[in-house]
């Protein structure tokens, strides 16, 4: 088991914002010592011959064709229920 200090887990609340009780310290001492340990005890394991999982519900996104489909309507048409238009885009706010 990987050991880890009630310092560490102090500068951890620090960085992380959160203020913890002496058991509370003690209890996620115990806890990120067990999930570095499982973490350690994961990179021993041989992964040479295992091929990468890039998807891991075999849900392939089906994608449709980029098509522009004509609606009967002109872009005059649209811009002019545009409050603001410049160089034929509807003008917007800056948002920052």
């Amino acid at each position: 088991m990987t050991n880890i200090s009630r310092e560490e887990v102090g500068r951890l609340a620090r960085l992380s914002n959160i203020e913890l009780s002496d058991s509370e310290t003690e209890r996620l001492q115990t806890e990120l010592a067990n999930i570095l340990g499982y973490v350690q005890q994961l990179s021993g394991l041989d992964t040479e011959n295992t091929p990468p999982t890039y998807q891991v519900t075999d849900d392939n996104h089906a994608r449709r064709a980029d098509e522009v489909i004509d609606y009967g309507v002109s872009t005059a048409d649209l811009l002019a229920n545009a409050p603001e238009t410049q160089d034929q885009q509807i003008k917007v706010p800056k948002v920052l």
